[in-house]
């Protein structure tokens, strides 16, 4: 659910023509909520169409410089906040990656150079540097890219005293090198176009304004060669009736990543579907939804810049794109097997504490969740793809 990366070449920000200096002053005047729906609305009203796409719509809703929801400095993760994600449930998480990064390493005589892209609160940073130090011993170089001034801040907070430790705003920033790259939740949050079949006619859901104030929905005939070719590439065939999410972004962020690793290894944790779960009958409504204060928002049309934006990754173009730019697919792997495969078990402490709240038995409650069949990790995989013909499953 949370991508900060943005930035450069990987997806513009499509609401350019307003300057800091005009962000400032609506801000000043009068509830965030509305200004972010009235930006929305000079950007439709400023279409040649009087319509944008769900793309541009959620990219604005998102990371808009001063509204957007990942850039604003309001808590996300966690219990006060909208959602959760792994790295946040236990520290054993990043530890148990950064044991088998460890064992990476040293197998295929990679240096210990880690890319995180959208790095949250910097827990899962922390959490994989003490985990290293623990398994390998060694010195780590740690980088995050992180667009978001808040996050940004917030990773230094979790990070200070440890060294070694460097942010980027984008990866266009980043030199190539030689190690990891690594994301969480980073593709599931990439603003994405929608489209439905109807009548045999393949249409984009495109958002224009009602009344004056709301944002509603209106279907058009796809104009938009790009998403033809990514189902066309995809060999996706919608059934009547069905919409899909198209990340067009997707490529773009794909290329950066093996554009800055020379060599080495990119581990993937996300949420998604393969072609034949996409083309199940509970998939044809589409995935895209919201979550504010851990509840599910169905129509993302209404809080925009208040709520987190999501849908499920395309893991076959994901995979096809990767291969494209040279990152040949090692391992996949749903996150509860890559843990148990990885020895989290051995993390779970031998000595049983009977006060529920000590930190032991928190720990264990945290790997059980992890592990358990049918929580929190069966509905995430675990892709590892590689740049070198030297590392092999």
């Amino acid at each position: 659910m949370f991508y900060s990366l943005m930035g450069g070449d990987i997806v513009k920000l499509l609401f350019k023509q307003y300057n800091k200096e005009n962000t400032v002053s609506i801000v000043k005047t009068g509830d965030e909520g509305e200004n972010m729906k009235n930006i929305i609305k000079e950007m439709i009203n400023d279409s040649p169409v009087a319509m944008i796409s769900y793309a541009e719509f959620i990219n604005a809703a998102l990371y808009h410089p001063m509204l957007g929801y990942y850039m604003k400095d309001k808590v996300k993760i966690g219990k006060g906040g909208d959602f959760i994600t792994t790295s946040n449930i236990s520290d054993v998480f990043g530890e148990t990656i950064s044991k088998w990064y460890a064992e990476q390493s040293a197998n295929h005589n990679l240096p210990p150079v880690v890319c995180e892209i959208g790095a949250g609160n910097g827990r899962f940073a922390r959490a994989f540097i003490d985990g290293w130090r623990r398994h390998s011993g060694g010195s780590l170089e740690y980088r995050i890219v992180e667009m978001s001034p808040y996050h940004r801040r917030l990773q230094s907070e979790a990070l200070q005293g440890y060294s070694n430790v460097v942010q980027y705003r984008s990866l266009d920033e980043l030199e190539a090198f030689e190690g990891l790259v690594f994301s969480n939740e980073l593709f599931d949050a990439l603003p994405v176009h929608v489209v439905q079949k109807v009548k045999g006619t393949i249409m984009e859901a495109m958002i224009t304004v009602q009344d004056g104030h709301v944002f509603t929905e209106q279907l058009v005939p796809v104009n938009n060669g790009e998403i033809l070719r990514f189902l066309q590439d995809n060999k996706i065939n919608l059934a009547e009736g069905q919409r899909m999410e198209i990340p067009l972004a997707m490529e773009p962020t794909v290329k950066q990543m093996a554009r800055v690793l020379t060599r080495g290894l990119v581990l993937t944790v996300d949420y998604g579907y393969f072609s034949e779960e996409w083309m199940e009958p509970a998939r044809r409504k589409g995935s895209l939804r919201g979550y504010h204060n851990h509840a599910m928002i169905n129509n993302i049309l209404e809080q925009p810049g208040e709520a987190d934006i999501t849908s499920h990754v395309h893991f076959d173009a994901l995979l096809r794109q990767g291969e494209a730019h040279g990152l040949r697919c090692i391992d996949i792997l749903r996150q509860d097997e890559f843990l148990l495969k990885n020895g989290i078990l051995e993390e779970l402490a031998e000595n049983y504490d009977p006060n529920p709240f000590s930190a032991t038995s928190k720990r264990n409650r945290a790997i059980r969740s992890l592990i358990i069949p049918g929580g929190m990790s069966a509905a995430f995989h675990v892709i590892v793809q590689g740049k070198s013909a030297h590392i092999v499953k």
